[in-house]
């Protein structure tokens, strides 16, 4: 599979995950308002970091296991945002 393709799954398995939820308080997203942050190809897996704007929206991890030809998608939702000052002096 080429970076495009996989690329365009990511998009469409997040846009679907999202709108599947009975969540009343989400709006719907499409896969162009999807975006990636991060992706890797390591031999014929890949892996990519994937989210969209709005209030609500989880954060995607998506592997996809080249051997088994599957797609493993995990799912976050932020807990905290915690700030710590000067972190350096802190350890």
């Amino acid at each position: 599979m080429d970076n495009n393709k996989f690329e365009q799954i990511v998009k469409k398995v997040v846009a679907d995950h999202h709108n599947a939820s009975n969540d009343p308080g989400l709006s719907q997203i499409t896969e162009d308002d999807v975006y990636i942050v991060w992706s890797c190809k390591t031999l014929q897996n890949r892996k990519a970091l994937a989210s969209a704007p709005g209030k609500g929206v989880m954060y995607y991890e998506l592997t996809y296991n080249g051997d088994k030809d599957e797609l493993y998608v995990d799912a976050y939702i932020k807990k905290d945002n915690v700030c710590i000052k000067n972190p350096a002096g802190n350890f």
